[in-house]
């Protein structure tokens, strides 16, 4: 029980560093909230479902206007660069797509396509500075993805380009039955 309660404390606290100081990530959050709350070892840490429940609750009561209009404005971006990436089948993840998007999100976006270099010719011919990279997913036994960084005024755009087949291999569904991605049309539906 009092491991419970700290799990609880630790996901409350993740979600406020979340909020208002935009941490990298959920992992760093939790962390960083477990030394703030004195937690000594992470079997303490929450899922990250916990923090993300706890973001919503934070967001609901102290951000709601500024996320509701954020979401909105970040949510058309992506669309306006899904609609440009329509030839590699884009998908939106990420908090932009769950609803929990702050000040400091990015728009992550997951292209499947068997033609990689195209992506990045079709982004050579965009106005907006690009950095190149790669992706190196924990969990996928050491594969490689190209990553691109659009360096989009609004807010950063998050590209990983996946070969067309990946997609029947992804998980669609978080934790909690929501999707993990969705394509263009249900991200016009999103509110």
């Amino acid at each position: 029980m009092k491991n419970q309660d700290m799990r609880r404390r630790i996901a409350h606290a993740a979600a406020r560093i979340l909020a208002e100081n935009g941490a990298p990530d959920y992992g760093s959050a939790k962390r960083k909230a477990a030394r703030q709350l004195g937690a000594p070892d992470s079997g303490s840490l929450p899922d990250n479902q916990q923090v993300e429940d706890a973001l919503r609750s934070y967001q609901s009561l102290f951000q709601a206007d500024e996320t509701r209009s954020l979401l909105r404005l970040l949510r058309q971006t992506a669309i306006e660069y899904m609609e440009q990436l329509a030839a590699f089948d884009p998908h939106l993840t990420g908090s932009v797509l769950n609803g929990t998007a702050g000040p400091h999100a990015d728009i992550n976006l997951q292209l499947f396509t068997d033609d990689q270099k195209e992506v990045e010719f079709l982004l050579m011919q965009l106005t907006t500075p690009y950095q190149s990279g790669e992706h190196r997913p924990a969990d996928n036994g050491g594969m490689v993805y190209p990553r691109y960084l659009i360096n989009d005024p609004r807010a950063p755009v998050d590209l990983i380009v996946y070969p067309a087949a990946e997609l029947r291999n992804m998980k669609r569904l978080q934790a909690d039955g929501s999707p993990r991605r969705l394509r263009l049309p249900q991200v016009r539906e999103l509110p």
